[in-house]
């Protein structure tokens, strides 16, 4: 029997397996609102047999957008409109999640494909960014402004905001984005955190604002259904955000009802030296899930159906995020399944050409 292909229950939702798609920015949406890509780019993950399908990363207001083209939820008709795409992934037997975030000092950058670099607060598609210090990102990023205190409790309630919408719109899985470099990540790392007052400093200040923001989120988020968290486990730069604080996180955040901690790293600076390589961020996972007993997500050059079932099997994880290879090939988990002899239902439109 297949590790990764047995389905995995959290709180009320049931994973058809182990395979999830983690959050991808697509740049692709209209003054934050999806398009018919978002349709059908998500929606084929669902066909091709991912248990969980989440939506990219997901702003709580157009000031927390990495770029013009991110998708937004600081409205109701940013709900309303991903309905259809959270229904249809349901009919296909997967999990519906979205990913909501604040860009932070990262914030207001062109698109990938014209470059990807800063705009400047005057640019037509560029605003002012905020940040917990106002140290910026590179040399050529805005000095952001430094959140004051109402600024905070402001964006607080932007999450909190973002959870309810994004239940209203027919998710069942919500993730908070602490990693990459962004805002929330921005407050937990030294590297970019240099406040003076409660919200910086020690660690228990650093974490005082994420553990803040997952309280209002898990306060209207329904106890009935799954709270993730993805962090950047490790800022590969001394002195900065490391392994042994993601753990005192994790342990900060399971008695506030989050289930599993997504473990990614880097993004806080743009020069750190990051050894990637096949699975190299699993031993984070791995990690965390034995100090705490939280369960975990692997995520990072995970490829191949062996190397996934490993994870899951020997208990390294509880689940892979896939990513670049999901866009590769949105049909993996069908093919994994096949290679691990799984028995896994294919599309009813689809059943002529199961192998």
């Amino acid at each position: 029997m297949s590790h990764l292909f047995s389905p995995w229950t959290l709180r009320g939702v049931t994973f058809r397996n182990r395979v999830f798609v983690p959050p991808m920015c697509q740049y692709s949406s209209i003054d934050g609102l999806p398009t018919a890509w978002h349709l059908v780019h998500l929606g084929g993950m669902a066909v091709g047999g991912a248990a969980l399908v989440m939506m990219e990363a997901t702003a709580v207001t157009p000031e927390g957008r990495i770029t013009y083209a991110d998708q937004g939820l600081w409205s109701d008709a940013h709900a309303e409109a991903l309905k259809p795409i959270t229904t249809f992934i349901r009919s296909q037997g997967a999990v519906p999640a979205i990913q909501i975030a604040h860009a932070g000092r990262k914030a207001s950058t062109d698109l990938p494909w014209l470059g990807g670099g800063p705009l400047g607060a005057r640019h037509p598609n560029g605003w002012v960014v905020q940040a917990p210090s106002a140290v910026p990102f590179g040399p050529r990023f805005q000095t952001p402004e430094a959140l004051d205190e109402k600024g905070i409790h402001a964006l607080i309630e932007a999450f909190a905001a973002g959870a309810s919408r994004a239940l209203a719109a027919g998710f069942e899985v919500l993730e908070l984005h602490m990693a990459h470099g962004y805002l929330l990540h921005e407050f937990l790392s030294p590297l970019s955190n240099k406040r003076t007052d409660a919200y910086g400093g020690t660690l228990a200040n650093r974490m005082r604002l994420p553990l803040a923001v997952t309280r209002a989120v898990r306060a209207v988020w329904p106890e009935s259904l799954p709270l993730f968290v993805r962090i950047s486990a490790t800022d590969w730069v001394e002195g900065g955000w490391d392994l042994e604080q993601s753990v005192a996180l994790a342990a900060a955040l399971k008695p506030l009802g989050v289930d599993l901690i997504d473990c990614s790293t880097g993004g806080i600076v743009p020069d750190a030296r990051i050894p990637a390589g096949p699975g190299f961020q699993t031993p984070f996972a791995t990690h965390i899930r034995m100090k705490t007993g939280m369960p975990t997500g692997a995520v990072g050059l995970i490829t191949q159906p062996l190397q996934a079932e490993q994870i899951v099997a020997t208990g390294l994880a509880d689940c892979v995020f896939l990513g670049r290879e999901l866009l590769r090939d949105p049909h993996w988990p069908l093919h994994a399944a096949r290679a691990l002899h799984a028995d896994t239902a294919w599309p009813v439109q689809y059943e002529r050409a199961k192998p």
